[in-house]
Parts: C-alpha cells; structure tokens; sequence
C-alpha cells in the first residue's frame, strides 16, 4: 500500500515509519525536516509544516496515498486539512489518539466500548483535545462514510523515547547504585506497550473496515505493580536493588500538592493552603509535583487517576478485529530498550538531578 505517515522521524513515527518499509509498503513521511533520524533508503520524505495549511494543501493535493498514519496530529486544526486534502480519495486516515481520555474507574481493565471519558476540568487540554478530534472524526465516518479509526497510544515504552524521565531515568538510578523510590506499599498496577508493538498494531489495522468508525486501546499484554517494575529493571540491570518505600501519607501529600518539592533547592515543606474550585486552580493542581513523583514509576494522566489507583487496559479488540497480539511482554520490552540505552552510549551522557529524591529519601528515613 502506499502510505504517508504524519511525522515519522521520532520515536512512535519512526517506529511505524521503520515498520511499514520492513514488510514492504510504500511508505512517505511528511514533516518539518528538524529531525536527523536514519530512514529505510525506500522511504520518501515531504518537507513541509502542516500548521501553515496552504503550503500542507498545496504539497498533498497532487499525492495520492492508500492510507494517512496521522502520528503528529494533537487538534482539530491539525486534523481538518488533512481531511480536506483528502476527503473522497483516500481509503484509510488513522488517527494517534492515547488513553489519557477515559475518566477514571474501579471497573478494570478499560474498555473502549464501555468506558466514559473524562472532558471535566481536571483533564489537561492534550486529552480534551483527542476526544474532540475522535468525535469529530467518527462523525463523519457515520455522516459521511469517511473511513477513520483512532489508536489511542497508552505510555509508549522502547528505543528513541523522547520523555526520558521513563525508563531511561530508572536506568541510570539502578546503574549508579542509587536507592530507588517505590510509592506507598509498591502494588498499584500500571501497563506499558513497546513502541514496535505499537508500530505493528498500526500497521495490521490498516485498510481494515473493521476498524472504521472504531477506538482501539494500543498497549501491551502484561500488567506490572510498582515494585515489580523496579524489580524488572533491575533484574535486567543486573542490580539488587535498595528500595524505599514512600508512606502513602506522604504520597498523598505529594499529589495533592501540599508539600513542595520544587527543583534545584528540592525541600519537603507545606505548602500554603488552596482553594482548588475552579477549573484553573485545578489544571494548576501538583504541575511540578506530578511531574517528579511521575519520573519514581511512570504513571498515566496523574490528574485524574490517583497515585494509587490501578489503571490497565483492555486490548481484546485488535485481537478481535485485526489478529493483533502483542510479541512483547514486560520484561522482554525492558531488555530491549537496556540493550539499545547502553549500545548508544547513552549511560555515559544522560544526567539527571537526584536530589529532589534525596530529600524524600532522607524524610522517610528521619521518621
């Protein structure tokens, strides 16, 4: 088939954009040319910047593709010329939507079929965003046969990761005999789907009506609690690991911002109290908190599903309607993401600033 991939240097892109030429597609990315990542030789590129939507119109209206992999696409202003361009003449439009849509539950695993999403103002304007462009999207689908579907990536995990707070921090922890942090007693459970899998879910689902008008969970098969997430890694490591664990007290005071753990100058204090009524204050809710606390064990959306709070997926349905089964299982994606860390040297280069950890560290030992 020939199939143009919106983005397709970067990590998720690059993964699908390396997948398609593997078995044979012919394959085009669109994007602004900023990235220096290797392509398949077999690989077209076409420059452009698809938020100027004439020059995004002007460089597609004279291709023709099978199937558009939308990776880069975040709103609604990103996706409507697409379908403009498109509209009539093209038999698959793919859409990268994420899980960070569904509204909180203890109804477990997720269902795309049957769980709410969450529009209300503790979601981030990231996620507000995919429900409009999915509805928006499925719309048309049922007004006017437009042949959509949305695979909503759920922490994208491997080789090329550009949030390298994830797995690439929990490396260089283990590596440097760090002590590791684990929140409350380590048995919340979270999941994980390597970027290859992901790429091949994408790949299968294309020019499927089955998948028309359809969401579809993209993530992996095995489900991990938080200690055993340290205990993987550092398994792979070749590590014992020293952990320590966080009072839930003290998890609760972290999430809900009323503790400071603030950059550089990393100290454990109270915060002044807050009125969280209104929509902005809540938006505003633990942005710097949430953002450290999530380096410990990566966590989804930590504006709605609390520290916590168990939060899997169901991922029967690409089974169901595309034969997709993920080949990675949690340890396995560890493994190769330690191999391709260390062959890139990467050990050698990453730094990160431990000592907010530090300060925690040495709070719960001083209890």
């Amino acid at each position: 088939m020939k199939v143009l991939v919106m983005g397709g240097t970067r990590f998720n892109g690059l993964a699908l954009t390396k997948e398609l030429a593997k078995h044979g597609h012919d394959v085009t990315v669109f994007n602004r040319g900023q990235s220096d990542a290797t392509l398949p030789r077999s690989v077209r590129r076409l420059y452009g910047d698809r938020n100027n939507h004439e020059q995004l119109v002007e460089v597609l209206k004279k291709e023709d593709f099978d199937v558009v992999q939308d990776i880069s696409g975040y709103s609604l202003d990103d996706v409507k010329p697409l379908y403009e361009a498109f509209k009539g003449r093209i038999g698959h439009y793919i859409f990268a939507g994420s899980t960070v849509i569904y509204a909180d539950t203890n109804v477990l695993p997720i269902r795309e079929e049957t769980h709410a999403v969450d529009e209300g103002p503790k979601q981030g304007d990231y996620g507000k965003n995919k429900i409009i462009v999915e509805r928006w999207l499925f719309g048309e689908h049922r007004a006017n046969g437009f042949p959509a579907t949305v695979m909503s990536f759920s922490m994208v995990f491997g080789p090329n990761n550009n949030i390298i707070e994830r797995e690439q921090r929990m490396f260089m922890r283990l590596l440097g005999g760090r002590p590791v942090l684990i929140p409350g007693d380590g048995t919340t459970l979270q999941q994980i789907g390597h970027v290859e899998d992901e790429a091949r879910a994408l790949r299968m689902a294309m020019g499927n009506p089955n998948t028309f008008g359809k969401r579809y969970n993209v993530t992996g098969k095995d489900y991990y609690t938080d200690e055993g997430y340290v205990d993987t890694f550092a398994k792979v490591v070749g590590v014992e690991p020293e952990k320590v664990f966080i009072p839930a007290p003290m998890m609760d005071d972290i999430w809900l911002d009323r503790v400071s753990l603030d950059g550089d100058v990393a100290a454990l204090r109270p915060r002044e109290v807050r009125s969280y009524e209104n929509a902005a204050s809540v938006q505003a809710l633990s942005q710097s908190n949430m953002r450290l606390a999530q380096s410990l064990i990566q966590r989804l959306n930590p504006q709605l599903h609390h520290w916590n709070h168990n939060t899997v997926f169901a991922i029967d349905r690409m089974r169901d309607d595309f034969g997709f089964v993920p080949d990675y299982t949690f340890q396995s994606a560890v493994e190769q993401t330690y191999d391709w860390f260390m062959s890139q040297g990467l050990d050698k280069v990453r730094q990160y600033d431990f000592g907010w950890e530090d300060t925690l560290i040495e709070a719960i030992r001083s209890r």
